[in-house]
């Protein structure tokens, strides 16, 4: 990373950032933002896929030394939710919005690819820039992009998630699951209806849902370990026309969250055992639909020591955290699961700017100089591990 002069570069990354924010794109829509991106690693000189796993792009910059493969990886995709932002670009897309950071991170990647296709001359090695579609729609994206060939010789990969829970100019990540899987679920029952003053001819689904919602609740406290962290959420639940009616039908829909496959087994299983014969014990019939999501991301050890290291090194012992597990979810899993990697919460709240609501939300924003972080570490991490190939220790070069 040497001596590259990255805040002159910084006004084009909020330039490509907020052209997405104006011009957001559900998941494998990105039509438009796949052209962006294509148009821009285009004028780069970089050698650039197009369509791939659908909407995503993949750049490829070969250096001018040998050396292994790095891939480096942007998610592009934003969401179904209405921007209430009072900014000048604020989405221009009625009920779609950049809620998660995905403009953010895409145009850090594009800074990336910028300086390395400037710096090819001294690259030990090849840089695969992947910009994933559907990262926000299970089963994600990442599939898509595996199975078209995105870690084809790839030897190592890291990504980046601007975080506003995380004060901008922090970085944190940790060893193993970090982020849990997600399995999400739809449940069908069917009664009976009828007449409100008539119960006993008929079959409540609307007791018998109200019964399972509290069932399904049992499995965590009395099914999963204590010691493994899990979670049961009812998202949904929909029945009736009518104060007098006993409806036929309700339908539930929820998610669970879990750190390991075991865990994750279990509930499962349990939860499809409880719904039968809760719904049974009622007279009623079901149909479950149980959709199995991301796996668990579980960061490489060597890789998460490798950026603690490169971290500290560039912003300073005290800006870089230990993050614990957390609950959401992310496809990045399926990459860490092929090859070794690390994934890195890159801190983009700002108290003083008032960028303190949560992803996901409608006035969510991040502090623009997260990005700049974004590249330098996502470099640095790129660059470390391809020098220690040929053991030059990275901070006696750098620093």
């Amino acid at each position: 990373m040497g001596n590259y002069n990255w805040e002159a570069l910084f006004p084009d990354m909020v330039e490509w950032r907020r052209h997405l924010h104006r011009h957001p794109e559900l998941s494998y829509q990105e039509h438009n933002t796949m052209k962006f991106i294509a148009d821009q690693l285009i004028a780069f000189g970089i050698d650039t896929q197009s369509g791939v796993g659908d909407t995503g792009v993949i750049g490829t910059i070969k250096g001018s030394l040998p050396g292994k493969t790095v891939a480096l990886r942007a998610d592009i995709d934003a969401l179904p939710i209405q921007d209430e932002k009072e900014c000048e670009y604020a989405s221009q897309v009625e009920g779609v919005m950049h809620a998660c950071g995905h403009d953010g991170h895409t145009a850090g990647l594009l800074a990336v690819a910028r300086y390395f296709s400037e710096n090819r001359d001294t690259l030990k090695g090849e840089i695969r820039l992947i910009f994933q579609p559907g990262e926000e729609v299970c089963p994600g994206g990442a599939l898509k992009m595996i199975a078209a060939g995105a870690l084809e010789g790839v030897d190592v990969i890291y990504g980046v998630h601007l975080w506003s829970p995380l004060p901008v100019h922090t970085l944190a990540s940790a060893a193993g699951p970090i982020m849990a899987s997600v399995d999400d679920f739809v449940i069908d029952i069917t009664g009976k209806g009828g007449h409100g003053g008539i119960p006993h001819v008929t079959v409540d689904s609307v007791l018998t849902g109200a019964q399972l919602v509290v069932q399904l609740q049992s499995i965590v406290s009395r099914n999963v370990n204590p010691l493994q962290p899990a979670v049961l959420t009812i998202g949904t639940i929909n029945s009736g026309t009518a104060k007098n009616i006993i409806a036929e039908t309700c339908r539930i829909t929820g998610t669970v969250r879990t750190f390991d496959e075991e865990t994750r087994a279990v509930i499962r299983n349990r939860f499809e055992e409880v719904t039968q014969h809760t719904c049974a014990m009622n007279g009623a019939t079901v149909e479950i639909d149980y959709m199995m999501g991301y796996p668990p991301l579980v960061n490489h050890a060597g890789e998460t020591e490798r950026f603690f290291q490169v971290a500290k090194a560039i912003f300073g012992e005290e800006q870089v955290q230990v993050t614990p597990p957390m609950m959401p979810a992310e496809d990045f899993s399926y990459y860490v699961q092929q090859v070794p990697g690390c994934f890195i919460f890159v801190g983009a709240g700002n108290e003083d700017k008032g960028i303190t609501y949560p992803h996901h939300h409608p006035r969510f924003d991040i502090d623009e100089a997260a990005m700049l972080n974004a590249a330098q570490i996502l470099v640095s991490m790129a660059e470390n591990y391809l020098e220690q190939q040929d053991e030059i220790p990275f901070l006696e070069k750098h620093f």
